[in-house]
């Protein structure tokens, strides 16, 4: 993020406060038309999400920071220990690779089709000659086959000699130290003895692939943003060793369309001092009534409780290889 993003991004976060600090809550429903929640649907999308996913829970958070519309134990919603064993980049590479190796079998079948019809088309019937053009000439062709197969034989007797030269006598190999018996090279065996040394140091095996990612693990919340009317991810993540990530670290498992764009640092509402990832909410709404108009264009109809499993469905194309657990089911 620029300089001018940064400070356009933080002249935004205090308009966002001083509006929520004098704007009542609504509490008209407009799920179905605009895409939001009031209070009360969220907090029943949230109960149908610990329900049907027992591995989210509600928190009451720290006191100071509790809002005075939210019950006071269900202050926001809290996963842990989510795995990421990929980052974002590394998913984009592998769906590159598959398109290429599609596009390669493709061309390699396009290939195939044209062979076929080279061999089957004019050029190569016009190389077949016809028989009845070789008939008065009978006698000369048996002649000059009869002296080529003299020749074949001359050639064959000459090479089973040269093969029988190239044998060696079993006296003169060099045999292994393995009982007299001959141990050929293993290709996948372990380095040994001064190969070791030569490969790894001290005959030491080194760590076998430097493309090997270790899995990262994360703490995900969702709080209600009364200025969006909008559910809000948070992120907070941990390498293998279970040490916090950097803020650097943590835009590597983003998708690259949103790192440093929709996602921003900014200190977590119900956390004292703490700054956390979170997926910035001002286009949740369109994008949470583009989804309910699709699924109702079905001839199914959404209701508020099922907010959150809508939420957690879009929000993963910005964060695809955290895999927190939600439902697609909508028939609930």
């Amino acid at each position: 993020m620029s300089v001018f993003d940064s400070m356009k991004h933080a002249v935004h976060t205090v308009f966002k406060e001083t509006v929520e600090a004098v704007t009542p809550v609504s509490n008209v429903s407009q799920f179905r038309d605009k895409g939001v929640l009031t209070p009360e649907e969220f907090v029943a999308a949230g109960d149908l999400l610990v329900f049907k996913c027992p591995s989210w829970t509600w928190e009451a958070g720290d006191p100071s920071k509790a809002r005075d519309y939210l019950p006071k134990e269900k202050q926001y919603l809290v996963t842990r220990n989510v795995p990421c064993h990929r980052r974002a980049d590394g998913l984009a590479s592998s769906v590159r690779e598959m398109q290429m190796e599609d596009a390669e079998d493709g061309e390699w079948t396009e290939t195939q089709a044209v062979g076929g019809k080279a061999v089957g088309g004019a050029a190569g019937s016009a190389d077949v000659e016809d028989i009845d053009d070789d008939e008065p000439d009978a006698p000369p062709a048996q002649t000059a086959a009869g002296g080529a197969g003299a020749t074949m034989d001359v050639e064959s007797e000459a090479a089973g000699k040269a093969e029988a030269e190239d044998v060696p006598d079993l006296d003169d190999l060099e045999l292994e130290d393995e009982g007299g018996v001959m141990v050929p090279a293993d290709p996948s065996a372990l380095p040994t003895g001064g190969a070791a040394a030569a490969a790894g140091g001290g005959g030491e095996v080194r760590e076998a692939s430097s493309d090997f990612v270790r899995t990262r693990s994360y703490t995900v919340s969702i709080t209600y943003d009364k200025y969006y009317q909008t559910p809000r991810m948070w992120l907070f993540g941990y390498d293998e060793d279970n040490k916090p990530l950097t803020h650097a670290q943590v835009f590597e498992d983003m998708s690259r369309d949103h790192a440093k764009k929709t996602v921003t640092i900014d200190p977590h509402p119900h956390m004292p001092s703490v700054s956390q990832a979170s997926v910035h909410p001002c286009k949740h709404a369109p994008a949470m009534k583009r989804i309910i108009d699709q699924i109702e264009s079905t001839g199914k109809t959404m209701r508020p409780d099922q907010a959150m499993f809508l939420f957690l469905k879009f929000i993963s194309s910005v964060i695809p290889t955290v895999e927190y657990d939600f439902t697609m089911d909508f028939d609930t």
